[in-house]
């Protein structure tokens, strides 16, 4: 299983405010819609009630310590990323897209494959952080500026990235 961290971060690593985006961004929601339209994604309790609904297309995993948490018919909730995982190995899935929060980030960073984010030109206050990552464990295989306009406040990149195997 390939393991994708996909994320829209601000210079200063904000990622969110009152668990809420801190940007409107189309371009970076069009990319995270075709890029994880049929796929699994993994996300905390919080990120997940910020949705407001699970997204279309797209079987959502939800870390939560409650046990009685739930959620709609086919998403499923797990009380630790271990046993996402697990639960992602015996079904075979081939594409497991990380979506936040803070700390769902923190704790799936050593074990992700590969990060697709958007790198933000802004400082915003915020409460929720990307984790800092080393970047002599990643390779940069794809940048792409996008200037800010009328639909987007700021500029921002998009840029993928791969972990560098440590043999």
């Amino acid at each position: 299983m390939e393991i994708l961290i996909i994320a829209a971060k601000a210079k200063n690593n904000v990622i969110g405010k009152n668990n809420e985006l801190v940007w409107r961004l189309p371009a970076d929601f069009k990319r995270f819609k075709s890029l994880t339209t049929g796929h699994y994604l993994l996300m905390g309790r919080k990120t997940f009630e910020s949705l407001g609904n699970p997204l279309p297309n797209r079987t959502h995993l939800v870390i939560s310590r409650d046990k009685n948490y739930q959620v709609p018919e086919g998403h499923f909730v797990f009380q630790n990323i271990e046993d996402a995982f697990t639960f992602c190995n015996k079904l075979d899935v081939d594409k497991l897209f990380v979506i936040g929060g803070g700390e769902i980030y923190k704790q799936t960073l050593p074990l992700a494959d590969k990060m697709i984010l958007t790198e933000v030109e802004a400082s915003p206050e915020g409460d929720t952080y990307f984790p800092e990552f080393d970047p002599k464990d990643w390779k940069e295989t794809f940048r792409e500026y996008h200037p800010a306009d009328e639909r987007h406040r700021y500029a921002f990149y998009f840029v993928d990235y791969e972990k560098i195997n440590k043999a």
